[in-house]
C-alpha cells in the first residue's frame, strides 16, 4: 500500500517534503515520487497537483497531517469533481 506521506529534509529547521512512499518504507527511506513541499517555520507549501491526484486515484491514503495540507489547499475538493466527471 502506498501512503502521501512528510519525510523531513532540513537538520536544523524542519523542513519536509511530501512524498508517496510504501508503507514498509522508514521515514526517510527511498520514496516512490516527491509530490510536494513543506516548510511549517514560513508556513510555505508546494504542491504537485496532478501527481498527488494521480496517487490518490490509485489508493493511496494521505497521514493526518498530510490530509490537513491537502484538505487545506482545496485538493480534496478537486479529487471530488474529478471522480463525478468519471462517473457522469
Amino acid at each position: 500500500m502506498v501512503k502521501l506521506r512528510l519525510k523531513r529534509c532540513g537538520r536544523k529547521q524542519p523542513v519536509y517534503r511530501i512524498v508517496a512512499i510504501d508503507v514498509r518504507s522508514r521515514r526517510e527511506g527511498r520514496d516512490l515520487r516527491k509530490v510536494g513541499f513543506y516548510d511549517p517555520i514560513n508556513n510555505q507549501t508546494y504542491l504537485n497537483i496532478p501527481a498527488i491526484l494521480y496517487f490518490l486515484e490509485k489508493g493511496a491514503q494521505p497521514t493526518g497531517t498530510v490530509y490537513g495540507i491537502l484538505k487545506k489547499a482545496g485538493v480534496f475538493t478537486e479529487f471530488r469533481r474529478l471522480n463525478q466527471t468519471q462517473i457522469n
